[in-house]
């Protein structure tokens, strides 16, 4: 038997032609309001009259870094060799920043154990987590400071716990959870 081939017809394409369209005319710029001006002006006029900041003094000679953390703080320490025992927080004064006692205790602990309370100065940028996390942040930079300072002092400061951190932090939510473990009331009907 003789193949019949049969032969595919396409539908004839349709052609279209655009039409320009006029385009629309540019918007005007619409004055902004007087009071909207006024306010950006007063804003650049008080940016202009704000006092600059003045940056830190440097302190000449050397400094000892360690960074501190606990739970989710971080603290950035700097010990500065022949100082008069000064510790300053993220640019406020110690006392300042931890008005409560035993976290002034905590952070100044590490130095008194090993008698180096008033051979340094310190400042630390410390963020992250609350008030006492920050405080044992902050003593665990100190602890770490001193042992670059001198190897010696490990074995005074790792019995106490203090080149231990914390790694303690609040576990991931789940899906289908309402938080990391907790799942949702059971519901009978």
């Amino acid at each position: 038997m003789p193949k019949t081939t049969a032969k595919k017809t396409s539908a004839p394409k349709k052609t279209t032609t655009k039409t320009a369209t006029p385009k629309a005319a540019p918007k005007k710029a619409t004055k902004a309001p007087k009071a909207i001006k006024a306010v950006k002006e007063s804003k650049v006029v008080a940016a202009e009259k704000a006092p600059v900041k003045a940056a830190p003094r440097e302190k000449l000679g050397n400094y000892f870094y360690a960074s501190g953390k606990r739970k989710t703080s971080v603290a950035s320490v700097r010990m500065f060799s022949d100082g008069k025992g000064i510790v300053t927080v993220n640019e406020r004064t110690f006392e300042n920043y931890f008005p409560v006692s035993t976290d002034q205790d905590k952070i100044l602990s590490p130095l008194r154990v090993t008698n180096h309370l008033k051979s340094f100065d310190i400042t630390v940028k410390v963020h992250g987590g609350g008030i006492h996390s920050q405080a044992e942040a902050i003593r665990h930079g100190i602890s770490k400071a001193l042992l670059a300072v001198d190897a010696a002092t490990r074995s005074i400061l790792k019995p106490l716990g203090f080149l231990t951190r914390d790694s303690r932090i609040k576990e991931r939510k789940k899906y289908g959870l309402k938080r990391a473990r907790r799942a949702p009331q059971w519901q009978k009907r």
